[in-house]
């Protein structure tokens, strides 16, 4: 982990921390041949892709009937943990709930209509690390919107992952599968003998996932295109080093790839930071994956001038989680000035990881800018908004002229004339 200095960075290095998300054209076109091949041979493409890229000979692809035995036989105590986590998942969306409204604007009732849609797919990651706190986050709000049908896909494995499993039988999924990666998403989207299609698809995945999420999105709803998750902390010297390096290192531990980046305008908090991490994590069991992603081009400690150049800086990066642990005065500011972020996070005691698990908030957020133009999975994610309006004669005659000299302004009479026909 090494010390930048924004306003020495060159244009390249920028480049690369603005824009950490890029595909090969190889992946893309693989995915594309992915997709291709589950629409025409359906369950034989998924037996088939799981031999390949999990090793995996598939005897059921519909595993739901797992998920229960799963509940059953994980430790009591990890299960209480889950139940609470879910609780507080719940309550929290809850709050996020929007009731139908109708008003009457001088004759023209109008409002709206909020609707949960029908089927709901849900991608579960696997590989290096089980996800059950990503089902939770899926699944849950979709239950709180009113999501009738949920279908969860996560990658077989010769014994899958039970925490996993028992998760989606307490958030209340209603079919498992067992189909990873790109093929994963193409059966969801597209329906196999055994998966049936669904409306829209969510969750977070690796870049095959992503990939697919956006080559099925013509055909299918997503939440969005989640890239390498990222952190970003906001320290000044009020800030204490021990925590912010054990912050970097929770978010490093998720892959090599993770983008890690600290913003702050003190270079003695700086070093101590990086000295802090290699001491944390001597001891921990990804120390290795850890050591990888705390020295990619997306993560770092950068150096800034002043408070003020972090806020314009945070604004820019738009981070998936923003840490800011900072004097009162300096979170003031800073919270005033970055709009774009996908969870905040303040203070000493409110690390990622709370929000990762157990505190309510959800943790699939975008990435890669993605925060310029959304938030996270919400009951919104889950919902269709349709509009309602009633207008009585009255009300029509008073922007009758408006309706007619406009509509006969763009050449259309069909649709001044259908309004004058109800005067005739």
């Amino acid at each position: 982990m090494e010390i930048r200095y924004l306003e020495k960075m060159e244009e390249d290095q920028r480049e690369v921390i603005f824009n950490r998300y890029q595909v090969s054209q190889e992946i893309q076109k693989t995915v594309r041949t992915i997709i291709d091949n589950v629409r025409e041979q359906g369950d034989e493409a998924l037996r088939r892709y799981a031999l390949e890229f999990d090793k995996i000979e598939i005897k059921e692809i519909d595993i739901t009937g797992e998920a229960k035995s799963a509940y059953e036989a994980i430790d009591e105590g990890l299960k209480l943990a889950i139940k609470k986590a879910a609780e507080n998942i719940e309550i929290f969306h809850k709050h996020q709930v929007r009731e139908d409204w109708v008003r009457n604007f001088d004759g023209r009732e109008m409002g709206q209509r909020f609707r949960p849609i029908n089927k709901i797919g849900v991608y579960v990651p696997g590989g290096t690390a089980a996800y059950p706190s990503s089902v939770l986050m899926a699944i849950i709000p979709a239950k709180v919107a009113g999501v009738k049908h949920i279908a969860v896909v996560t990658p077989p494995a010769e014994e899958m992952n039970q925490v996993t499993l028992a998760a989606a039988y307490i958030a209340g999924a209603d079919k498992i599968y067992a189909a990873g990666g790109a093929q994963g998403i193409a059966a969801l989207a597209y329906g196999t003998k055994t998966v049936d299609a669904v409306d829209k698809i969510i969750g977070p995945g690796n870049q095959w996932v992503a990939v697919a999420k956006r080559e099925i999105r013509n055909d299918v709803e997503i939440e969005f295109i989640a890239g390498i998750s990222e952190i970003l902390i906001i320290a000044d010297l009020t800030a204490d080093p021990k925590i912010v390096a054990a912050d970097v290192i929770a978010q490093a531990e998720h892959d090599v790839n993770v983008a890690a980046l600290v913003v702050t305008d003190s270079i003695e908090l700086a070093k101590e930071i990086i000295e802090e991490v290699k001491i944390q994590t001597k001891s921990l069991d990804r120390k290795k994956i850890i050591d990888k992603a705390l020295n990619n081009p997306y993560s770092g400690v950068i150096l800034v001038k002043s408070m003020e150049v972090a806020a314009t800086f945070a604004e820019e990066y738009a981070s998936e989680h923003l840490s800011i642990q900072t004097s009162e005065e300096n979170e003031k500011m800073l919270l005033e000035e970055i709009s774009s972020a996908g969870s905040i996070f303040l203070g000493s005691y409110t690390p990622v990881a709370a929000g990762d698990y157990a505190s309510g908030t959800n943790h699939i957020l975008p990435t890669n800018q993605g925060a310029h133009v959304s938030g996270g999975v919400s009951v919104d994610t889950f919902i269709k908004v349709s509009t309602i309006q009633r207008i009585d004669k009255t009300a029509l005659e008073k922007i009758r002229k408006v309706i007619t000299t406009i509509a006969r302004s763009e050449g259309l009479d069909g649709h001044a004339e259908s309004i004058e026909r109800r005067f005739d």
